[in-house]
């Protein structure tokens, strides 16, 4: 039967208020009540919402806002020192990373191609999760959050190239075209966005700076029109988000732009946690537990150790080390697409794509526990902790 969104968005949100409240109660970390309730709700439970799939792309726009708010809070001169600081932390883990998911693969019998898709998933870390946990005040105050964001920036980078040879499709060719694309896009969205909101957003803004909804809408605006001319031009629409904020960083109305859109942000990211438990299919769970436990367990071990290790290497302190490590010790929703893309291109199975789901829900969860019990976070269980 066919059910209207409204319908949909009132057992989410309502049943999302009733885990949450269970979920504050036994001092758990809210995202896991969503996640739980996508996967009671959704069509592999109760199926009581069953266009997942629209809800996915609704949600989408969350991590979109996420990235805008991100750059809001970020000076390009401080992301540029950080970006290059970070490159060599970025690439060796990266390459660490595939590694560990490919002899993962391995160990159990997939197929090379499989494995390799395996370890492709591997490498990244959660932009959605690395930053939901972060409070502002590291990014206004500290380094930590400089080193976590130009860190998830470059593996971002190198999660679209990743993305560009799965969009070739099967035939086995890669479409140089579209890297050089993409390479000649990106400076010159950069250097277009920068430009325009100096001439053009910044004089609207001062003009009618007392009205209050034109400053939303400009902001709104903005940010989905540079992560739609992103995506056109080979891009990711997080990049482009990004791009957006950052060129409103060193304006004064940049905080209170960030302060108006943190309630839609939270808004469709209580839609993205859902969606996620949504989609898996219980039904495979036999068949994947073992490998995506296995494969779970070694990224939540390895990963921190292996960017601790790194960062040292690059005369950071074994304190702030550790904590990005921890941070950044799960896999990324650019993992899950990896997956979905690969599956539907025949690359691989369904029972391997769904190692990578499994994977990924259980380090977003797992990792999540780590983190708000022991670092500063806006959703920390301990008034100590809580950051915002």
């Amino acid at each position: 039967m066919e059910q209207s969104l409204v319908f949909s968005f009132f057992l989410i949100f309502t049943g999302a208020a009733v885990l949450a409240s269970l979920a504050l109660y036994t001092r758990q970390p809210l995202l896991v009540a969503y996640i739980v309730l996508g996967a009671i709700l959704g069509p592999y439970g109760a199926a009581l919402v069953t266009d997942t799939s629209l809800l996915s792309d609704i949600s989408h726009v969350g991590i979109i806002f996420l990235l805008f708010l991100l750059g809001l809070d970020m000076q390009p001169s401080h992301l540029v020192h950080m970006l290059k600081k970070a490159t060599v932390v970025a690439v060796m883990s990266s390459i660490l990373f595939a590694a560990l998911g490919y002899g993962t693969g391995w160990a159990f019998g997939f197929t090379h191609v499989e494995n390799v898709i395996i370890g492709l998933a591997v490498m990244f870390s959660s932009t959605i999760i690395g930053i939901k946990l972060l409070p502002t005040t590291v990014l206004h105050h500290k380094h930590t959050g400089e080193l976590v964001v130009g860190l998830l920036l470059l593996q971002d980078v190198i999660a679209i190239m990743v993305l560009l040879a799965l969009y070739s499709g099967t035939s086995g060719e890669t479409d140089y075209m579209a890297y050089i694309k993409t390479l000649i896009a990106l400076p010159l969205i950069i250097g277009g966005a920068f430009v325009f909101v100096r001439y053009v957003l910044l004089k609207l803004i001062q003009k009618f700076d007392r009205f209050h909804e034109y400053i939303f809408l400009v902001a709104i605006g903005w940010c989905l029109g540079l992560a739609e001319a992103a995506q056109f031009s080979g891009l990711s629409a997080e990049i482009g988000a990004f791009i957006a904020g950052v060129s409103l960083a060193t304006s004064p109305i940049s905080q209170y732009i960030a302060e108006s859109l943190k309630p839609l942000r939270d808004f469709f990211l209580i839609l993205f946690f859902f969606s996620i438990g949504a989609s898996f299919n219980l039904g495979l769970l036999g068949d994947i537990i073992l490998p995506s436990l296995v494969l779970a367990a070694l990224v939540i071990s390895l990963k921190p150790v292996i960017f601790r290790f790194l960062l040292r290497r690059i005369s950071e302190s074994k304190p702030l080390a550790w904590e990005v490590g921890f941070r950044l010790g799960q896999i990324s929703e650019f993992s899950l697409l990896i997956a979905y893309l690969a599956a539907g291109n025949a690359l691989i199975g369904q029972e391997a794509s769904h190692v990578i789901q499994a994977t990924a829900i259980l380090t977003f969860l797992i990792s999540s526990y780590i983190v708000v019990f022991n670092y500063p976070s806006p959703i920390a269980v301990s008034d100590k902790l809580r950051r915002d």
